[in-house]
């Protein structure tokens, strides 16, 4: 009985291991696309979302056009103060929670798992395929009074989600930006140092 028992776990354990992992993403697409007055024109909040997930192409022109490195200097497709790049985009899906790479343009396994309700606080964003979570990491801030903090991790999150809402806005994808989230869940279950300061939603449109 207890020889069951223990394969029973080392087999969960190793299920658990191949379904969820670090994920290298493939290269991103940075030609083509909506131009960019037809995006202006066409970007909109979309709550209405199905439960198809994005392609592995789309998620990686997401999350580079979100805040990826487009520069050989390492400068981001979003501006930040004093080029901090204090702004981490944590991706939340049924497979685990990821912390986005840009520098390696990888998804970084934070914890395996759905974790997708302790993201936004709104029951009818939490079976989204997608949340995109944006913190402002003080371990970057140094030098930074919390009223610069406050007033750099908003602005400067706010260029990631505007990022985002173009790119979907040229892909016909639905999202929505959330300031409605579990911050103290976020912050115990991905352990950072800082603040989450908005949600994204990001699904395949209805």
């Amino acid at each position: 009985m207890m020889k069951k028992f223990f394969i029973l776990i080392l087999t969960t354990m190793l299920t658990l291991s191949m379904n969820a992992q670090d994920v290298k993403l493939l290269p991103p697409q940075k030609k083509g696309g909506m131009p960019l007055m037809e995006a202006l024109a066409n970007r909109k909040t979309n709550r209405d979302f199905s439960q198809q997930e994005l392609t592995k192409q789309q998620l990686s022109n997401l999350l580079w056009a979100a805040s990826g490195v487009n520069r050989e200097d390492g400068r981001r497709t979003a501006p930040t103060a004093r080029n901090a790049q204090e702004i981490d985009i944590y991706v939340l899906n049924k497979e685990g929670a990821y912390l986005y790479e840009p520098k390696e343009h990888i998804l970084r396994l934070i914890a395996a798992g759905d974790h997708r309700t302790k993201g936004a606080s709104q029951e009818r964003f939490q079976e989204c395929p997608l949340m995109l979570i944006f913190v402002a990491n003080y371990d970057k801030m140094e030098g930074f009074s919390q009223e610069a903090k406050d007033l750099y991790g908003g602005t400067d999150s706010g260029y990631i989600s505007q990022n985002v809402y173009l790119y979907c806005a040229s892909e016909g994808l639905a999202t929505c930006a959330l300031g409605s989230v579990h911050r103290d869940k976020l912050q115990e279950l991905l352990k950072y140092n800082g603040k989450a300061i908005l949600g994204q939603s990001v699904g395949v449109a209805k």
